[in-house]
């Protein structure tokens, strides 16, 4: 797209001066999302657990990004980030919670280890992580947390306990967080993506028939990519979206609709 502009004059960008960390950096939406933050002014931390893929991804998006290595279920992997970062760029502005896990199953097929697996990450990183950023977002005069929940935040689905239970709390976190951090100039939202193509979800390995379900459910015709999820996180990150806070944004093709 071209933009016209006047000479002399220069395009304004929405994150200019602000640092963010962004989890699970290395590929799919994290990557998405890190590359738009950098693109609109934001220096960039990805953090995740493949050292190479987040490598690549911060080679990919230029000067602006830095990768760590790092478990976010880990509280010490948590203060390194937070370290790194700081020293880094001094100050931090934006996290935006995307590291997740999607371990199928029932109620009565999964086991104790996924479940625990499930929440340690989905719900417990993210606790971790907001708690250890709020302070030095309140240094910085506010900031904004953006969590990658999913529409099954917001609905049920077959086969996917676990995973449903970790997205409907990570909601009910994220509303909890606004509440409480309002008055600091802290905004906490939740990003409600349908299906996007990820590496995540082309492990599932779907034939044709299974895609063309799975398909259905998405009215707009199509499954969702990763840029149209960092289109939201640039708006929910950015002064653009200063009076919305404790919200749920489906970004889902209609899926939540039907």
């Amino acid at each position: 797209m071209i933009t016209a502009r006047l000479p002399g004059t220069m395009l304004r960008m929405k994150l200019n001066g602000k640092v963010a960390i962004v989890t699970g950096g290395g590929s799919g939406i994290g990557e998405a999302v890190a590359a738009a933050l950098a693109r609109e002014g934001a220096n960039v931390v990805i953090c995740g657990r493949d050292r190479e893929k987040l490598e690549n991804a911060a080679h990919k998006i230029g000067p602006k990004c830095v990768a760590v290595n790092g478990d976010v279920s880990d509280a010490n992997d948590i203060q390194a980030l937070v370290e790194a970062t700081l020293r880094r760029f001094e100050r931090i502005h934006i996290l935006v919670n995307n590291a997740g896990v999607l371990l199928p199953g029932t109620a009565e097929t999964l086991s104790e280890g996924e479940w625990d697996q499930t929440f340690n990450l989905n719900v417990r990183g993210v606790w971790l992580l907001s708690r250890a950023v709020l302070p030095h977002m309140r240094a910085a005069g506010g900031g904004s947390i953006v969590n990658i929940g999913s529409v099954l935040s917001l609905v049920g689905a077959k086969n996917r306990a676990a995973y449903a239970a970790s997205k409907s709390a990570l909601l009910g976190l994220t509303r909890a967080m606004a509440l409480d951090h309002a008055e600091d100039k802290i905004r906490v939202n939740c990003i409600c993506p349908g299906m996007v193509e990820t590496e995540m979800v082309a492990r599932f390995n779907l034939d044709e028939n299974a895609r063309r379900y799975r398909l259905a459910m998405h009215p707009i015709g199509r499954f969702g990519r990763p840029e149209d999820i960092a289109g939201a996180a640039v708006l929910l990150a950015s002064d653009e979206s200063s009076w919305i806070t404790g919200a749920a944004f489906p970004v889902d093709g209609g899926y939540t609709a039907m």
